[in-house]
């Protein structure tokens, strides 16, 4: 596992009331990612993801699209770590 990678995103933007969080564990669990996601109090939706570093990627470029016409994503800034295998499945918390 020690090649996997780790994200830890923050997604600006209309990104809340619009099933981003659903849409963003649906998507992670499509590419076999493990990690969670959460909305924050200041608006923003909170994302740690773990996997190969390609599907990361790809993955960061899902978010930046968003999940629908009501949702609009200004920006995702993420920092890149190794992964550490704390997530067996990709979950949505509160």
């Amino acid at each position: 596992m020690s090649a996997n990678k780790r994200i830890h995103a923050f997604v600006n933007g209309h990104v809340q009331g619009v099933g981003f969080r659903y849409f963003t564990q649906r998507e992670a669990s499509r590419l076999d990612l493990t990690g969670e996601v959460r909305n924050l109090p200041d608006g923003r939706v909170e994302v740690v993801a773990e996997g190969e570093e390609p599907v990361l990627m790809e993955f960061l470029s899902i978010l930046k699209r968003g999940p629908s016409a009501f949702s609009h994503v200004t920006s995702v800034d993420a920092d890149w770590s190794s992964a550490r295998g704390d997530y067996k499945d990709f979950d949505v918390t509160f």
